[in-house]
């Protein structure tokens, strides 16, 4: 890093040009002579003084406190350094810099390395609105009252002297502020969002200077000092320093001011913290909460990490710690990011930050993460999110919220660039549905599929072999091997997978009896899963991780059920064969009537469950998740009360249309072979969702007048006045 830093000095006139060049051509066949010369060129730059014939100015700060120089820098490296030494450092974005040399030296991260960064312009969609539009508001405040007060001045026949003492006066407390700003970042990483704020807080300073004009001058006095970070990895808290640094020179250097003005060039950021932003392990007594710095302005990106990789990710002992600290105001189910968030909120309430604008993985708005944002609201209140926006993460696209929240002071508010009248806790506008209510009628019907925890599914020519194979006391496989499928297989050509399932509660000695499946479980899963850290899946290794018991209990005595993939483009049900085990990526329904698939696939349903969905992936596909989608879905008539009716009977007329329309499509008739196989493989829910034919179209109007007519609500409602009724009947529902 202070290579690199040498090379973006000289090239911007700080060390005297050349200086850095010269020295590697001069030692390149060198390198014991090269490491002496450069140690030499570092102690320069740490005290200040005569480095051969040139004058190098203090540098100091973080970088250079010593001489030390790696000792097994080699020829080559010094060959590969004038190469880089070559190139134009001037104009180096600092964001891409950071983020690209951190990734060098975190060797985890090398395999992101020539893939897409975070750019300045995706952080200034967060910084402008949190940290810089009530400055920007101040100023033109100041900037008015400024022209104001010399504009009486002017009348009064004061000298253009006076009139400029007026614009001094309004101004100058303005430039105070913006010199006195504190930001601080709690998961700084290479410092990028500081360094952004840095830059908008030095543009607007240098906008108030230029309009006070020549004869009210001002000095720019924003500042690096003014930064705060905390960071808990050593190589990105050293560079988080060097990027901001690098940031401040260049924009001095663009703005043709003298670089070396200041001594030490660099000044040690002691703000920028080296340690843990949400658990403190050092103290005696157990776990802490850490004391984040008071600051004017929280902004950052906190790491993302859902609950199932916690203790892969942080280990057991870090993540027991962090329950302990945080019991209470965390959900154990929340993503890693919303501790960042709940102490930003705790800042916010207590007085020691005034505004706060964080990233957030989209599941915050999910279930297991939104009490988090229930706090924000119940403690300040929201005035800026971005929903869904599409990001880069560790070089991989994903899909992010963005949070801006104060005490309730703000009163504007912006959703997803749009102004709204208020922002609901699962970042929507308008209608609140995260207010419905969990109905009891609708328990006991949806489900999600059970988790297997090891490779229990095999390829159909074994399950044969297995149901084909005998047993010592004749029992028969198929008691224990069952078609298995996923949310692909809904949506997808059909894989045609089982799996090895013997029922919870089986013992040891009754799985050894099914001789073949359980030599197979022996072999390729028991190796993992003496491996978990859960204790009850290490010794019951036979037995699926989650068996979902209560699922099985409701789906015995159907001879079929209704599924959706938790994850999908489309909202898609599609009925399964009893005795099919659902993947973990199902959302399982009780049902086997027409009636209930109809009101399901219906407009009014999609429509509510669209409003609910978190988002999912890059591709953005909603997550139908059965407590927040289901449970409080008003049916027209709660389950088990649907009447005999003309209305119920023509649900279930139109939805065994579309039932049968739909697999005629998927599984045409094809004895004369007019359908080539690639035709044939073509034919997917997914594809006929996207190609939407006329005659899908036709079915589902059908069907959602059938649906509205069941409400007794004409079919032609908009979709926001069909949402309000829906939720309408939901408080209705709940409160009888």
């Amino acid at each position: 890093s202070r290579m690199v830093f040498c090379m973006f000095a000289s090239d911007i006139g700080l060390l005297p040009r050349g200086a850095f060049s010269e020295l590697l051509n001069a030692q390149a066949a060198n390198a014991g002579a090269f490491r002496d010369a450069l140690a030499d060129l570092f102690g320069a730059m740490a005290e200040g003084g005569r480095f051969g014939p040139q004058t190098i100015p203090q540098v100091n700060g973080d970088l250079f406190t010593d001489r030390d120089v790696p000792d097994d820098l080699t020829t080559q490296e010094i060959h590969a350094l004038r190469q880089l030494d070559a190139l134009n450092w001037t104009e180096v974005e600092p964001t891409i810099f950071g983020t690209l040399f951190e990734r060098i030296l975190d060797q985890k991260s090398r395999a992101a390395l020539g893939a897409h960064y975070t750019s300045r312009a995706d952080i200034e969609t967060l910084v402008e609105p949190v940290l810089m539009a009530p400055l920007r508001r101040e100023w033109m405040a100041v900037r008015e009252a400024a022209e104001a007060a010399r504009e009486q001045a002017r009348l009064r026949g004061a000298t253009d002297e006076t009139q400029q003492e007026r614009v001094r006066e309004k101004v100058a407390p303005f430039l105070n502020r913006l010199a006195n700003v504190t930001v601080l970042d709690p998961a700084c990483g290479s410092g990028n969002f500081l360094y952004v704020s840095l830059v908008l807080l030095k543009g607007l300073e240098k906008e108030a200077i230029f309009w006070a004009g020549q004869d009210a001058p001002f000095e720019p006095r924003v500042h690096p000092r003014q930064l705060l970070g905390i960071e808990i990895d050593p190589y990105a808290h050293e560079l988080a320093s060097m990027v901001i640094w690098i940031g401040y020179l260049q924009w001095k250097h663009r703005n043709a001011m003298r670089l070396d003005n200041e001594e030490p060039v660099l000044q040690k950021l002691d703000a920028i913290r080296l340690m843990d932003a949400i658990v403190d392990r050092s103290h005696p007594d157990g776990p802490r909460e850490p004391a984040w710095p008071e600051a004017d302005v929280i902004v950052g990106n906190p790491p993302f990490l859902g609950r199932a990789r916690l203790r892969r990710e942080l280990g057991n002992e870090y993540v027991d710690a962090m329950y302990e600290v945080w019991d209470g105001q965390v959900q154990h189910s929340a993503d890693l990011c919303c501790y960042w968030h709940e102490k930003a909120r705790r800042m916010v309430h207590g007085g020691r930050a005034k505004r706060a604008g964080l990233l957030a993985t989209q599941a915050i708005r999910g279930p297991a993460s939104r009490g988090t944002l229930e706090r924000i609201k119940q403690s300040g209140d929201f005035f800026f999110a971005e929903s869904n926006r599409a990001w880069i993460l560790d070089g991989a696209a994903v899909r992010i919220s963005m949070v801006g929240f104060d005490d309730g002071t703000e009163t504007e508010r912006i959703l997803d660039g749009q102004r709204v009248d208020g922002i609901n806790v699962n970042l929507t506008g308008g209608l609140p549905l995260t207010e419905a209510a969990t109905l009891a009628e609708n328990a006991g019907v949806s489900f999600q599929g059970g988790i297997k925890v090891g490779p229990f599914e095999i390829e159909e020519p074994l399950a044969r072999r297995m149901l084909a194979s005998p047993n010592p006391d004749g029992r028969d496989n198929a008691n224990v091997v069952r078609p298995w499928m996923n949310g692909d297989d809904v949506t997808g050509q059909p894989k045609n997978l089982w799996i090895i399932d013997f029922p919870p509660g089986t013992s040891r000695e009754e799985a050894e009896l099914y001789e073949q499946p359980f030599e197979y479980i022996a072999e390729h899963v028991r190796p993992r899963r003496e491996r978990n850290a859960v204790r009850h899946r290490r010794e019951k290794w036979w037995l699926h991780g989650v068996p979902a018991q209560a699922m099985r209990q409701a789906l015995a005595p159907l001879d079929r059920y209704l599924v959706t993939p938790s994850v999908a483009k489309h909202r898609l049900f599609r009925w399964v064969d009893g005795t099919v085990l659902p993947d973990r990526r199902l959302i399982v329904f009780a049902r086997d009537d027409d009636y209930f698939f109809g009101v399901l696939h219906s407009r009014l349903h999609e429509l509510w469950t669209l409003e609910l969905s978190s988002r999912h992936g890059d591709g953005n596909n909603p997550t139908y998740n059965n407590t927040t989608c289901f449970l409080t879905f008003p049916l027209p008539w709660p389950p088990g009360e649907e009447p005999d009716s003309p209305l119920v009977r023509a649900i279930v007329e139109k939805a065994r249309l579309l039932h049968e329309w739909r697999e005629g499509w998927l599984n045409p008739k094809n004895e004369d072979g007019l359908i080539g196989d690639t035709e044939l493989r073509r034919r997917t829910l997914t594809n006929l969702y996207n190609e939407r034919p006329a005659w899908l179209a036709t079915a589902h109007r059908q069907l959602d007048e059938a649906v509205f007519a069941a409400y007794g609500w004409p079919p032609d409602l908009s979709d926001a006045e069909t949402l309000a009724r829906l939720l309408a009947l939901n408080l209705e529902r709940a409160r009888a």
